[in-house]
């Protein structure tokens, strides 16, 4: 792992005609948080859910010429990158349970860090499991707990989030309601949209506007919204909540043109890179970014500094990402493969690089060697993130501090593995400040999880 990726975007639709068609739209504008595998699953005419899912990208599996998801009005998709519970078809969302009191589908981006125990209790009262996926735990939760001849409800989902622990944004589909459900450290974002006389739930606000919408909100920390043919209901299953968004949701999963609890994510990371400037500043020549999420960062250096921005490196879009490589030799040959520097520009120029983190290293390594390849004189790496030192066990896929250079070198020790003249990080209190924030999770920087980690260990 040569960088550090996203377990999955979530869209839904209610009360709007050719829902799972634009579900479509939506995930195809969140495929940027998973390329592993999607599905949508729908309400047709007489109540039942259907679900279609696979593995590969939204356009190979619902290609655009004639795709059919029957006319309802209600649907939920789902694109996934595999974190929790591996990869295959089965773990493929969203899921479809039935049940004779009523069919329900759930999609879910995060991660249950108390899966492992839910589900184990569960399955000695007698539920089946039919993937290796946390994101099974919910739905499993429900069905258990639904009453005789009764049917999902805010209280039930109440009770039932109120077992899960961790990082959560759920959407949860019956015959006649959307449930829009967030967990209440805010870990994961959520938003709501306006379409018509209907609604749109998404990851990302991206999402919403590709599909028509007009943003309305997020969904809050501890928050349980009802969508229905009588509109939004608000309910709240803990009144313990924080605003502790993923700080790795602004500095690289998240698309430049959304907007997370009303901070645009461009924005942040412009003003995360002139912050970094404040804090490391260096002379140089040029400020290059490294496609895609560190050119908003660099354009903030280059503002700050006053030193010109160029684009030294050029990103071949028809590469595949350098994580799907399954060698490490595959993986460097792939960063040459998708960057191409612009030697005219780079010739006997002191470069300040700006990326948005520094993982392994080894990208980062073998980039800088191709800059001096190209006739850089001096090159100094800024990153707008701190250094990465510690797992996430939210959804992100950092599974333990071996993967991670930072967690056994110091600034220095790193420097000189990459080969930079120099090295340096943005601090957390910078971080914070280019969002305005009071809180976020930093748990891969500092260790200070919001959650207890259960059988994860530490």
């Amino acid at each position: 792992m040569s960088q550090i990726h996203e377990e999955c975007g979530v869209f839904g639709v209610f009360g709007v005609e050719g829902a799972a068609g634009i579900v479509r739209t939506g995930l195809t504008f969140l495929q940027h948080r998973g390329q592993e595998g999607c599905g949508i699953a729908w309400c047709g005419p007489d109540g039942e859910i259907v679900l279609k899912r696979d593995l590969g990208l939204v356009s190979g599996v619902f290609p655009e010429d004639g795709y059919a998801c029957g006319d309802g009005l209600h649907a939920i998709g789902h694109v996934r990158y595999g974190t929790s519970g591996g990869g295959g078809i089965d773990n493929v969302q969203p899921f479809l349970f039935r049940s004779r009191r009523g069919d329900y589908a759930t999609a879910h981006n995060g991660n249950i860090v108390n899966a492992r125990e839910l589900a184990d209790a569960l399955s000695e009262r007698g539920v089946l499991f039919h993937c290796s996926s946390d994101s099974e735990v919910l739905g499993a939760l429900l069905g258990d707990a639904l009453p005789s001849g009764g049917r999902i409800s805010v209280k039930l989902l109440s009770h039932c989030l109120n077992l899960i622990d961790g990082a959560f944004a759920f959407l949860v589909l019956t015959r006649d309601a959307l449930y829009a459900c967030r967990d209440k450290y805010g870990l994961r974002p959520l938003s709501i949209g306006r379409l018509g006389r209907g609604y749109v739930v998404g990851s990302e606000t991206c999402a919403l506007y590709a599909a028509g919408a007009s943003s309305v909100r997020d969904v809050r920390p501890g928050e349980v919204v009802r969508i229905s043919a009588d509109g939004l209901e608000s309910s709240f299953y803990s009144s313990c909540t924080r605003c502790a968004m993923c700080a790795m949701e602004y500095i690289y999963f998240a698309r430049p043109d959304s907007d997370i609890e009303g901070v645009n994510v461009h924005a942040f990371r412009k003003e995360s890179g002139k912050i970094l400037f404040r804090e490391s500043p260096c002379r140089a020549d040029i400020v290059v970014g490294v496609p895609d999420s560190g050119l908003s960062a660099a354009i903030g250096y280059s503002e700050a500094s006053g030193i010109p921005l160029e684009m030294a490196l050029v990103k071949n879009a028809y590469i595949a990402r350098t994580f799907i490589q399954p060698t490490q030799e595959m993986r460097v040959s792939g960063v040459r493969m998708k960057l191409s520097p612009v030697k005219s520009l780079i010739r006997g120029r002191r470069l300040v690089v700006i990326d948005d983190s520094i993982v392994r290293g080894t990208t980062s390594r073998q980039l800088i060697h191709m800059l001096r390849d190209a006739g850089a004189s001096e090159i100094h790496v800024r990153i707008p993130s701190p250094p990465l030192k510690n797992p996430c066990y939210y959804g992100v896929d950092i599974s333990s501090r071996e993967e991670l250079i930072s967690a056994g070198m110091d600034v220095d020790g790193v420097c000189r593995f990459i080969g930079a003249d120099s090295l340096a990080f943005i601090s957390e209190e910078g971080l914070m400040e280019a969002g305005g924030r009071t809180d976020m999770c930093m748990a891969c920087f500092n260790r200070r999880y919001p959650t207890d980690i259960y059988s994860h260990g530490t």
